[in-house]
């Protein structure tokens, strides 16, 4: 019996980072939120959720249920992500974190603090594809990932019961239909020893 090869990088995350970026047309995204919900990292488990959106001001807000794991997801992946969302001056909001629906008709999660109860609504999904990018291949960073992605036509974002103004926008990944909102589960970051 042949044994299939493993992967020689060392693991740094495996979990879910959905997320969904709305605009009126174009790349100008009114809203950028990124939902991660983490199994395993050096900083243990949990969920953080990144926002930034005309119902946020502009400004980036950060929740969590683990602080350390915020901490250190700004550090190690969203300095190469997405720069603005590391700064670690932006304090992080505790927040409780769930979820309903699945994978083939809508998705939702909810997340609730002292100051605001938002969701995140995915529905109208695409055909699911494999992201897989190779560790040390990216412009950005010795990191490589490996993503179940499922693309969604519609998603909506609601902070307090007030929607956010725009649409995701249709997007080809790899030869794939895909969008700027999508799940992304079965997620798994990986760098070089």
């Amino acid at each position: 019996m042949t044994m299939s090869p493993t992967d020689p990088n060392e693991v740094r995350l495996t979990g879910e980072n959905s997320f969904i970026r709305l605009s009126q047309g174009g790349d100008d995204f009114t809203t950028r939120a990124s939902h991660w919900r983490v199994w395993f990292s050096p900083a243990g488990m949990g969920h953080i959720l990144l926002l930034q959106s005309e119902l946020t001001d502009g400004q980036i807000r950060i929740y969590s249920d683990n602080i350390a794991l915020a901490r250190w997801l700004q550090e190690e992946l969203e300095s190469q992500i997405n720069p603005p969302n590391a700064d670690p001056n932006i304090p992080v909001i505790e927040a409780t974190f769930s979820r309903a629906g699945d994978s083939t008709s809508f998705w939702t999660e909810y997340i609730s603090s002292d100051d605001a109860e938002i969701s995140m609504t995915w529905y109208d999904f695409i055909d699911p594809f494999i992201v897989r990018v190779e560790a040390g291949t990216r412009p950005t960073g010795p990191h490589g990932v490996y993503s179940c992605f499922i693309p969604a036509k519609g998603a909506r974002l609601t902070v307090n019961g007030q929607q956010a103004s725009g649409l995701p926008q249709p997007q080809e990944r790899g030869g794939h239909a895909s969008s700027t909102a999508a799940l992304a589960i079965s997620e798994s970051w990986v760098r070089p020893r």
